[in-house]
């Protein structure tokens, strides 16, 4: 990833996490945030991430039925499901077993 990002400009990513693990997203997280810290770059991210939504200063804008809104991190209906899922995994899973 560190060779993919090294040259300014603007990026436009759509849901670049699809085919990465938990790890290489994170590797990702990292080059974003070093490219962007640079200067002289902007990243356009559509993503269902927790961990990409986290890029440093990022302005937020979460697509919701109603239109979009801007949005802070902790505030993301993704990042609220989340956590929601990792605190008690078995409340999603009896539903799901039907």
């Amino acid at each position: 990833m560190n060779t993919r990002f090294r040259d300014r400009g603007l990026w436009l990513l759509d849901e670049p996490e699809a085919a990465l693990s938990f790890s290489s997203s994170l590797a990702l997280l990292v080059a974003l945030n070093d490219l962007v810290a640079a200067g002289g770059s902007q990243v356009v991210l559509s993503t269902h991430s927790p961990v990409l939504a986290a890029i440093d200063g990022a302005v937020i804008l979460e697509l919701t039925a109603d239109g979009y809104r801007r949005c802070a991190w902790e505030d993301l209906d993704l990042v609220r499901s989340w956590r929601s899922f990792l605190d008690a995994p078995e409340r999603y899973l009896r539903h799901l077993r039907g």
